[in-house]
């Protein structure tokens, strides 16, 4: 049986507007940022009022830490649910892969990458920081996987591995290839993939 099963009806519709208001506010932030967003964007954008939004969740603070850690989340569920038989390789570039397909269908901020205040409110959040250094554990751990067996770069420091593919994630070309180019959704991601793991070579 599901979560959503074991619920109420009123705690099952209190937890799909809880849903729709992260989706809400996942997608602002994809199109404003955090400085620009308001309470009063993510209640219209979810089609409630501002004080129904608060019930919620109380500051934005709290709604934009919670909208990271359900990325994370996915994240996280992704990376659990790999096949164990692929290497280190191939989890790095499902999981990069994964992260394009959400940032193109507009789920994936960047905020951390474009903002030194939300760093700072992130780095505060403890539930936010337990689960970046759980992820960021597992990719390390894949990076050094592949440099043991020779499929990525053993002279380079994993940390400028790893992040560097981090970058990849927040890639601008992303979304100068998904407005001007004519390419499809796949086709981004594969070029994007390939550039990340292959180079230009």
């Amino acid at each position: 049986m599901s979560i959503l099963g074991r619920l109420s009806f009123r705690d099952q519709a209190f937890r799909l507007r809880e849903n729709a208001i992260l989706d809400a506010t996942t997608a602002v932030l994809a199109s404003k940022g955090y400085d620009l967003m308001t309470m009063d964007d993510v209640a219209g954008a979810v089609g409630i009022s501002k004080p129904s939004l608060y019930k919620h969740f109380k500051s934005k603070e709290e709604l934009v830490g919670e909208a990271m850690i359900r990325l994370l989340d996915g994240a996280l569920d992704f990376v659990a649910a790999l096949d164990p038989a692929l290497g280190p390789v191939a989890k790095l570039s499902a999981l990069l892969e994964w992260a394009l397909r959400v940032r193109l269908d507009g789920g994936l901020p960047f905020l951390p990458s474009t903002s030194a205040h939300v760093r700072d409110m992130l780095m505060r959040n403890v539930k936010y920081m337990l689960r970046v250094v759980k992820l960021n554990r597992q990719l390390e751990g894949f990076v050094k996987q592949a440099q043991q067996s020779g499929e990525l770069n053993r002279e380079l420091p994993p940390d400028v591995i790893l992040f560097s593919y981090y970058a990849r994630t927040c890639d601008p070309a992303v979304e100068f290839l998904q407005k001007y180019s004519k390419m499809a959704p796949d086709d981004v991601v594969r070029h994007m993939l390939t550039v990340c793991f292959d180079g230009f070579r």
